[in-house]
């Protein structure tokens, strides 16, 4: 070896030594800093964990899980945690409203909720779910909803055990054992025990009720309202069961679903010992023990035992047809008779009969059709003492009465299936075509000598 390889070989000795003098320094930095950081947080709390570097903030976080509130207002009485919070609900008292919107001028008593109400005129949506990539306008909104995708509810109540997933949700459920109404109206002095309640009961004094529906016209007091009504024109169901599938258009209609695969029937009849699902279920059962029909419309005088049944009623004088197909553009008074609607466009029939695979759009035909095998007639005709298995159509043979027209010439009939067999003379068509002789039909295939009974299995009854 060299001079000059020796040289090379004691120069990369050293700067080996170098790095490893730079990495222990290095390491001691970091330690020092650590302990720094501890240091600069003495304060820890038993409950949580979290450390504070001041006593002052270590105190105020206490507050969270001792729900003391030391800052009461001198007008409400109404207490706060924090001495912020206490600041700005003061400025509801003063009527101070510094903050103002300068697209519509709206203004507000703090700047978050300025912000809040700037997102109603840009759309923006700056809070979005890492789950399903739904966006929200508010913090305090995404929190909510990712409940429903963790199935978190941290905030108990000690009387009944009931969970929920934000505090201000437990602070409204406790008024039910307290009986603490806080929110009162002005005008005949009822309290409620959410400001929204109070809000939906004002709209009766001054019948406000801003939020209109560009669809149908209808108006609602909430916001929520609205929102939850426009869902009937577009069909949407946000609300999914996790156990079948199902969806639904409004929570409380998921939260009444889930009990059928629960079995859980809370609400029992004090007279026969019945239970039900739903608290007006059972409101609705207890008028059968007193013959009560407390809803009257004011139109015919006729009188229902549930409010929404008047309500559906009430769309027989008005016209109102608020469920619109998104096809064709038909309206329909009811939900249900939407949906049947639809399966004529989708040519749906979910309804098949076990004994010879007919298939139905509707139950009611089935249940109709299923009497041909078992011979059933259920229906007797006082007039002839005749049985039947379609009440309707015989009842009619008695009174003449053919409520069924034809548009074309006018003429009456008796049954639907007859007006529509009627229609076939006015414009000639025959969809209905024999596998066998190819001869073409205005309904259902007769017998055919050359091929027997004709297979109707597709033919909605």
């Amino acid at each position: 070896m060299n001079w000059f390889e020796n040289q090379d070989q004691e120069g990369n000795k050293e700067q080996t030594g170098k790095k490893r003098e730079e990495q222990k320094q290095n390491e001691k930095c970091e330690e020092t800093k650590q302990q720094k950081g501890t240091a600069k947080k003495p304060f820890s709390c038993l409950s949580c964990g979290k450390k504070f570097p001041k006593r002052s903030s270590f105190k105020i976080h206490m507050r969270t899980h001792t729900g003391e509130k030391p800052f009461s207002c001198e007008t409400c009485g109404k207490s706060f945690g924090y001495k912020s919070s206490y600041k700005l609900h003061r400025s509801i008292h003063a009527g101070e409203k510094p903050f103002s919107c300068e697209t519509c001028g709206k203004r507000f008593p703090h700047k978050q909720s300025l912000a809040s109400h700037m997102t109603t005129h840009t759309g923006e949506k700056p809070f979005s779910c890492e789950t399903c990539g739904k966006g929200f306008t508010a913090k305090w909104r995404l929190k909510i909803h990712m409940s429903m995708h963790t199935g978190e509810k941290p905030f108990s109540c000690r009387n009944c055990g009931k969970s929920f997933r934000l505090k201000s949700f437990l602070k409204n459920h406790m008024r039910i054992h307290t009986g603490e109404k806080p929110f009162s109206c002005v005008t005949c002095g009822k309290g409620f025990t959410a400001k929204w309640r109070l809000k939906i009961h004002m709209s009766m004094h001054t019948g406000e009720k801003p939020f209109l529906c560009r669809n149908c016209g209808k108006s609602f007091c909430l916001k929520s309202f609205l929102k939850d009504h426009m869902r009937i024109h577009t069909g949407e169901k946000p609300f999914s069961c996790l156990t079948c599938g199902k969806s639904f258009r409004l929570k409380a209609d998921l939260k009444v679903h889930m009990k059928i695969h629960t079995s859980e029937k809370p609400f029992s009849c004090d007279t026969c010992g019945k239970s039900f699902k739903r608290k007006d279920y059972l409101a609705c059962h207890r008028t059968t023990h007193t013959d009560q029909k407390a809803f009257s419309c004011v139109t015919c005088g006729k009188s229902f035992r549930r409010k929404d049944y008047l309500v559906l009623h009430m769309r027989i004088h008005t016209g109102e047809k608020p469920f619109l197909c998104l096809t064709c553009e038909k309206g329909f008074r009811h939900e249900s008779h939407l949906k049947f609607h639809m399966r004529t466009h989708t040519g749906e029939k979910p309804f098949s009969c076990v004994t010879c695979g007919k298939i139905f759009r509707h139950e009611s035909n089935l249940k109709k059709h299923m009497r041909t095998h078992t011979g059933e007639k259920p229906f007797l005709c006082l007039t002839c003492g005749k049985s039947y298995s379609d009440r309707r159509c015989h009842v009619r043979t008695h009174t003449a009465r053919k409520p069924f027209t034809c548009l074309s010439c006018g003429k009456g009939f008796r049954s639907k299936s007859e007006l529509i067999l009627h229609m076939t003379t006015h414009t000639g068509e025959k969809p209905f075509k024999c596998e066998t002789c190819a001869k073409c039909f205005p309904l259902s295939v007769p017998l055919c000598a050359a091929r027997g009974p004709a297979d109707d299995s597709v033919e909605d009854g």
